[in-house]
């Protein structure tokens, strides 16, 4: 693998700007306006995909946002690995709080970052992690040092749900085919300390409305005898929990897979200062479910919270009135075991069930996914924790993550095959968050360690062993 080192630092520069001009298109999934922006990201994509060695490059139609696929077969007879990755990016609201324009990509000093970090709504989600597979596939092609099958797919509307990436799956099973899923769309513990994200929570995300009287009222002629509905909305939320940071919808708990002590004790071993978590978010301290650790809290354990709420009047000045409806986005993060269906119900018939009767509820159901857990003793986990091993220098430390990427069971579940979460960012990057960051130095050390696990991936697929010193 030296000559493909080689072509990386040769072409370091060029790498790094052809990130910077992707970032600059935006790319956001949710919001219509920018749908001819997103289309223009899957061109790009592919047009960097055919420059990188991948043939029979496509960008694909859906009833939604393009999905671009290509591969790269060099033998039938090796192993072939799917990449997965996503091109779309979450809406940069709120701009005010940005201390640069998210789509106007800048490198900034901050802490964590020896070599600084590029800042831009995307950089480390996904579109800075998904393109290091690009670059380290083109180094390899350049190199003529290609150890296996590589087929891409990345889709356009990971941030929206996936939603029409289940259906294209099953129309071309065939083509993706594979032995293996590799996904970069995770974090690890520190530039010093590697981690591999071995599994990830479900998610059940919901829209509510409460409805009051068919108009706005004036809150001095009707206040005090008419339901206000944001209110209404805030008391309803408020009793979803107890002081105890437990949820508190019947059956919620049913299914929920009971980590061991064992387990649990190896899991806090992973290095986390409370002191810096705390000192790194201004808090005074944390909130979590009691008799859990901030580990345990954020990976194991399930989750409700409201990620939006409105209605009324927010605009400048006072206008005094009874808002006619009020709304919130409520997002549950699921734990192994339990159904994201499962539980969409269940939180449908108790939200409603709290709704006094001067109000109407209404509860709209959003996208969801399935948690996953992937086991650290096969050929595929080994080749990834020698991969950063060889580049890091330590040998990565087995991880939860607390977000979701619904796709792995989607894989699983379809593909027949397990999915390596290999990510390179780190949890202070600000992902969904304004000013959104990724190291450079990571977005390097994720070209040069991919090509490792694809070497040594093969190698221990034929029943050889590796030599991290070779």
């Amino acid at each position: 693998m030296g000559k493909v080192q080689n072509y990386i630092d040769d072409n370091r520069q060029r790498f790094l700007d052809e990130l910077l001009d992707l970032l600059r298109i935006p790319s956001v999934s949710a919001d219509p306006a920018f749908a001819g922006d997103v289309k223009k990201t899957a061109q790009a994509v592919a047009k960097s995909l055919k420059a990188a060695g991948c043939k029979n490059v496509k960008v694909n139609k859906t009833k939604g946002h393009p999905i671009v696929t290509g591969e790269r077969i060099v033998n039938s007879k090796l192993p072939t690995v799917l990449v997965y990755g996503h091109y779309d990016v979450q809406p940069a609201d709120p701009i005010e709080l940005w201390d640069s324009p998210p789509f106007e990509p800048v490198i900034k000093k901050v802490r964590g970052h020896k070599q600084g970090a590029i800042f831009a709504r995307g950089a480390c989600d996904d579109k800075g992690q998904m393109y290091m597979h690009v670059k380290a596939l083109e180094a390899m092609t350049k190199t003529k040092n290609v150890p296996c099958n590589i087929k891409f797919m990345i889709e356009g509307e990971e941030e929206v749900g996936s939603v029409n990436l289940e259906g294209f799956i099953k129309k071309n099973k065939k083509a993706l085919n594979c032995d293996v899923v590799l996904v970069s769309d995770t974090s690890i513990i520190s530039n010093k300390v590697p981690s591999i994200t071995t599994g990830l929570r479900g998610l059940s995300y919901v829209e509510v409305e409460v409805s009051g009287a068919n108009r706005d009222l004036h809150s001095g002629v009707y206040g005090g005898a008419v339901a206000n509905p944001l209110n209404v909305l805030a008391d309803m939320i408020s009793s979803l929990k107890g002081k105890n940071g437990k949820i508190k919808i019947p059956n919620f708990y049913d299914d929920v897979l009971e980590v061991t002590k064992e387990e649990r004790k190896a899991m806090n071993n992973a290095p986390f200062d409370i002191k810096a978590y705390k000192r790194e978010l201004k808090i005074n301290d944390t909130m979590g479910e009691k008799g859990y650790t901030v580990l345990e809290q954020t990976s194991i354990r399930p989750t409700l919270d409201v990620n939006g709420m409105w209605g009324g009047y927010i605009g400048e000045g006072a206008k005094t009135v009874l808002p006619a409806k009020a709304f919130a986005k409520i997002s549950m993060r699921l734990v192994p075991n339990q159904d994201p269906d499962k539980i969409t119900k269940l939180f449908t018939k108790h939200f409603k069930s709290l709704a006094p009767a001067g109000v109407k509820v209404k509860v709209t159901p959003h996208h969801g996914g399935e948690p996953a857990v992937t086991p650290t003793n096969t050929i595929e986990y080994k080749a990834a924790s020698l991969a950063m091993e060889k580049t890091y220098g330590a040998e990565p430390i087995p991880q939860r993550s607390g977000g979701s990427i619904p796709i792995v069971s989607l894989f699983e579940n379809i593909l027949k095959v397990k999915t390596i979460l290999m990510g390179f960012g780190l949890d202070t990057d600000d992902i969904h968050s304004p000013n959104e960051h990724f190291g450079i130095e990571n977005y390097f050390k994720g070209i040069s360690t991919i090509p490792y696990f694809y070497e040594y991936y093969t190698a221990l697929k034929s029943g050889e062993k590796v030599d991290l010193s070779a």
